[in-house]
């Protein structure tokens, strides 16, 4: 009994060792620090895009495709709306909308490959359905 005990714990320490060591790779990685970097930066846009955009990003101005200025950072759009506040009150709808698509993309990939796998004949109408809609392209 104390022999898979003595395992156990072994066991668990060599997994131990082994996240630490990864964690230490990653911290040494440029790649992996400069892509936090830019993570942490447009997540902390998301949640405090209100507090932190210089202008109200809904305000209509006069200045129509100001270029960028000490007042307009990255100047202003077709109806004089700051650019720089759009875009940071905007990063918390593109954090909430793009892992929502990639979980659906998930779930009707996941199912859809399921069905034709499960049923052969499916795999057909399912791989001419797809190919249609892949062929559509943009509207």
């Amino acid at each position: 009994m104390s022999e898979v005990a003595t395992d156990g714990a072994a066991v668990r320490a060599a997994a131990r060792s082994a996240r630490g060591e990864t964690r230490r790779a990653l911290l040494r990685s440029p790649t992996f620090l400069i892509g936090a970097t830019v993570v942490l930066f447009w997540v902390a846009c998301a949640v405090l895009g209100d507090r932190i955009a210089p202008q109200d990003p809904f305000a209509v101005s006069e200045e129509i495709f100001a270029a960028p200025s000490g007042d307009h950072w990255l100047g202003t759009d077709k109806n004089g709306r700051d650019v720089l506040s759009r875009v940071l009150v905007g990063a918390r709808d593109v954090l909430v909308i793009a892992p929502l698509a990639t979980l659906i993309g998930i779930v009707v990939g996941s199912a859809l490959g399921l069905l034709t796998g499960f049923f052969r004949q499916a795999d057909d109408i399912v791989s001419r359905i797809v190919e249609a809609i892949l062929a559509g392209g943009r509207t």
